[in-house]
């Protein structure tokens, strides 16, 4: 079944809920957790302009925080009775959708639950949806998991 699961968090309320969904879904198949978070390092130092010799902090604190959020998803895991590890990325390697394809590829994993907003409209036009994008493009199944918001 799905005993290699990979899930996405970002320290959003739809990222957690999707986590919580992951966590359930590896206890009922006795798998385990590959938590994936991506810091946005290239769009930091592109923004920063005249200020970017300030990006180097900026960035290690974008470490740091990405980090904690992946250790405190882990240790939920962990304490829910889920094996987990964390995979901490500094996003230039293009769209989000294909690194989560490289990790499912990589590690292999049997499946990929992430949370998602469940924009529609102009909200998903002008904001995308990189939840759409890795359906889209992922060689196994994805759950999505929405926001209560959404509905």
């Amino acid at each position: 079944m799905y005993e290699r699961i990979l899930v996405p968090v970002d320290g959003s309320n739809t990222a957690q809920r999707g986590l919580d969904e992951a966590i359930r879904l590896a206890r009922l198949s006795g798998g385990q957790l590959r938590l994936l978070h991506r810091i946005d390092a290239l769009s930091v130092t592109s923004a920063m302009g005249a200020y970017a010799p300030f990006s180097t902090d900026v960035i290690e604190q974008m470490r740091s925080d990405g980090s904690r959020l992946l250790e405190q998803a882990r240790a939920q895991a962990l304490a829910e009775g889920v094996a987990a590890d964390v995979v901490l990325d500094e996003g230039v390697h293009g769209r989000l959708a294909d690194w989560v394809v490289d990790e499912v590829r990589a590690w292999p994993a049997d499946a990929v639950v992430l949370g998602t907003h469940g924009r529609r409209g102009v909200g998903r036009m002008l904001l995308g949806s990189d939840a759409e994008q890795i359906l889209r493009v992922c060689p196994v199944p994805v759950l999505l998991v929405r926001s209560p918001d959404a509905a």
